[in-house]
């Protein structure tokens, strides 16, 4: 009930581009602590971020030396509103540059409002090696497609709903882009400000007075290499002798599986698994094939039904057994027909 009710808030923020979601410095520190060796002599770039309030700039300073970084920008959006009963200036959006000094440097203001697709944010965009944020949920498509046009390398904050926009899973595809380590329940929630109704059982103030929401649906989506990603997934299951348990789409020539855990280990042709199988995605295990469509371009369907969004794989280690097979098959008929048959025989095994 909690992650339903969770749901329905991010959905309202979407549609009434309400993006006032702002992380924990524990989801931070939970996360960033597997990426210290990338940030050493970095240039930092938080552009989502009000160095006053932001945890992402309080962890990032906090931890200056420590992560070695060589600077930390961090830029904030300030809304410009003009109307017929407002005389006061327009309020600008501002940045801060951070070296490392006891003392930040003063805060600097934009001539606009300090959009990230300002000019003046772009800007800084360019100065910097690794942006690291928690952007706008409304704008999620158009931040991503930023960042890939200065070819810069990122670990920004998503919801899991993003896999399934067409331009972040061809970046996935193409592996340009990854899960982080913690997904779901591995952030642990967001503040939100007074005005945002608290949903879900979830839903919570904490010591500080901070206003918490835990949609239990958010991801880490990243361009620096982490661990994780280069563990197998372990396949206990077997297809051949369970068939039953893994029926075949009407519109692509695959098997559909569940949950991740019940990969077979044994079968080499096409599975459709959950979306959440990202989470576990090897690149050297697994080749991603397609997303969601059959060959007919409609959702895959077993029996008529369409099953959840479903990611088809392919088992890349079973195709290199096939192959290493092939060529032995060859050796061996070559064998055949050698004078010393016993010795090349040898060379078979």
């Amino acid at each position: 009930m909690a992650r339903k009710a969770t749901n329905k808030l991010l959905q309202k923020a979407k549609k009434s581009k309400s993006d006032e979601f702002y992380t924990q410095l524990c989801d931070i520190e939970s996360e960033l602590q597997h990426y210290k060796a990338h940030f050493k002599n970095k240039v930092i770039f938080c552009n989502c971020d009000d160095p006053r309030i932001s945890n992402f700039f309080k962890y990032f300073s906090r931890n200056f030396e420590g992560l070695g970084l060589k600077k930390l920008i961090t830029a904030c959006y300030r809304e410009q509103t003009r109307d017929l009963f407002n005389t006061e200036e327009d309020q600008n959006g501002f940045y801060l540059e951070y070296t490392g000094k006891e003392e930040a440097d003063d805060i600097v203001c934009f001539n606009g409002n300090g959009d990230f697709r300002s000019s003046e944010s772009i800007e800084l965009l360019k100065q910097s090696d690794i942006v690291v944020t928690n952007p706008p949920f409304s704008l999620f498509r158009e931040y991503v497609e930023q960042l890939v046009k200065h070819d810069k390398k990122f670990l920004i904050i998503g919801n899991v709903n993003a896999i399934t926009y067409k331009e972040i899973f061809k970046l996935i595809k193409e592996n340009k882009a990854w899960l982080g380590i913690n997904l779901g329940r591995g952030v642990s929630g967001f503040i939100v400000p007074e005005h945002y109704e608290l949903y879900g059982t979830e839903a919570r103030i904490d010591d500080s007075g901070n206003r918490i929401v835990s949609p239990n649906n958010c991801l880490w989506l990243t361009n620096l290499d982490t661990f994780k990603r280069h563990e197998d997934i372990p396949l206990t299951k077997k297809y051949f002798g369970n068939e039953n348990e893994y029926p075949k789409y009407d519109n692509y020539d695959g098997i559909n599986v569940n949950k991740t855990k019940d990969i077979p280990s044994d079968y080499s042709g096409a599975m459709g698994v959950p979306i959440t199988f990202l989470h576990k995605f090897n690149p050297d295990q697994f080749e991603i094939i397609k997303f969601r469509k059959g060959n007919d371009e409609k959702d895959l369907s077993i029996n008529g039904k369409c099953p959840y969004f479903r990611i088809l794989i392919r088992n890349k280690r079973i195709q290199t057994k096939s192959i290493d097979l092939t060529e032995k098959e060859k050796m061996y008929n070559k064998a055949l027909h050698s004078d010393n048959f016993s010795a090349a025989l040898q060379n078979c095994r």
